[in-house]
């Protein structure tokens, strides 16, 4: 399948008019462009610095070096260097000719968004895993969820998620040389690489905190013995849906459309604006995702406040306890 066949509309540009003839920008970019990139630019400082506030959180706080929070800063590492990286060239790739001729940087960029969007995909995945055990599992949990196992479980998301970009931008190229006829790199790169990527991960996340849900509910009504137990047992089971509503809610609300848009791609071509519109959406769940496995946590609040306020460069703070 040529590249062609994945845009529409050729002649339109979301920022440039489009020569047909030579592909090429005929004047610059529009005041609305304009302002639309001064919102994606701060969209990307937002980004870049909510997550580098969880980052010097858990290096500097030694009450936060727990193997739980290992799981977080490897999320944060990997959605700081997407509001570092990608966005900017993110940012470049809607306002260059990368949509129209695909040559050696845009599938730079492709493969570096492939990489840290799988990444981040995989670390919540596996932040759901330590939740089901610290949850469901809680006298286990210290056997189960140890530094060694954290340690694999982010080697494997990140050594994964580079898997997945090489068989994607190898798929890309191979199409290129052989245009309609490569069917098994059609195969790889719109079916085997949604699937393995985001929708098997999507399902497991749904199945582990469903289940932790659950769990949660019957917690709450075990402990149905003191005279404030009716208000404590709804209190709790409120919480943990709302945590949990707001955990899967923000994560599928930002990748599902994109995701559907990319499987259904076959079925017919996709406009240039609504690719652009979901890629972006995709890339803003790492600018949520501080506030959503950070901002939960009163002690990250706690180190926030002292990182934010300058108290943390007076020294002698990193065994305070937080909060």
């Amino acid at each position: 399948m040529a590249e062609e066949s994945f845009y529409v509309g050729f002649d339109f540009h979301p920022c440039y008019e489009i020569n047909n003839a030579s592909r090429t920008l005929t004047r610059s970019p529009s005041r609305v462009c304009v302002l639309v990139y001064i919102f994606l630019g701060s969209l990307s400082v937002v980004t870049v610095c909510g997550n580098l506030l969880v980052i010097i959180s858990i290096t500097y706080f030694k009450q936060l070096h727990t193997p739980s929070n290992y799981l977080i800063i490897s999320l944060a590492v990997a959605d700081f260097l997407v509001g570092i990286m990608v966005f900017p060239l993110s940012m470049s790739f809607t306002l260059s000719s990368c949509l129209y001729y695909r040559d050696l940087f845009c599938k730079i960029r492709d493969s570096i968004d492939v990489i840290l969007s799988t990444t981040s995909i995989f670390n919540l995945c596996c932040i759901s895993v330590d939740r089901y055990y610290a949850v469901c599992q809680p006298l286990m949990y210290r056997t189960k969820i140890n530094t060694h196992v954290v340690g694999v479980m982010i080697l494997m998301s990140w050594g994964v998620s580079v898997l997945v970009a090489i068989g994607f931008i190898t798929a890309e190229i191979h199409q290129e040389k052989c245009g309609e006829n490569c069917y098994f790199d059609v195969v790889l790169e719109k079916i085997l690489a949604p699937v393995f990527s985001f929708y098997l991960p999507v399902i497991i996340m749904l199945y582990i905190y469903l289940r932790i849900f659950l769990v949660a509910q019957k917690q709450a009504q075990s402990i149905q013995n003191t005279t404030k137990a009716v208000v404590t047992a709804s209190s709790m089971e409120w919480k943990a849906a709302k945590t949990l509503a707001v955990v899967m809610g923000a994560f599928l609300m930002c990748w599902l459309p994109f995701f559907l848009c990319f499987s259904f791609q076959l079925l017919g071509g996709v406009s240039v604006p609504v690719y652009e519109t979901l890629n972006w959406l995709t890339l803003s769940n790492s600018m949520f995702n501080p506030f959503i496995y950070a901002f939960f946590y009163r002690w990250f609040r706690s180190a926030f406040r002292i990182i934010i306020s300058g108290k943390i460069f007076q020294g002698h703070l990193s065994n305070s306890k937080l909060l």
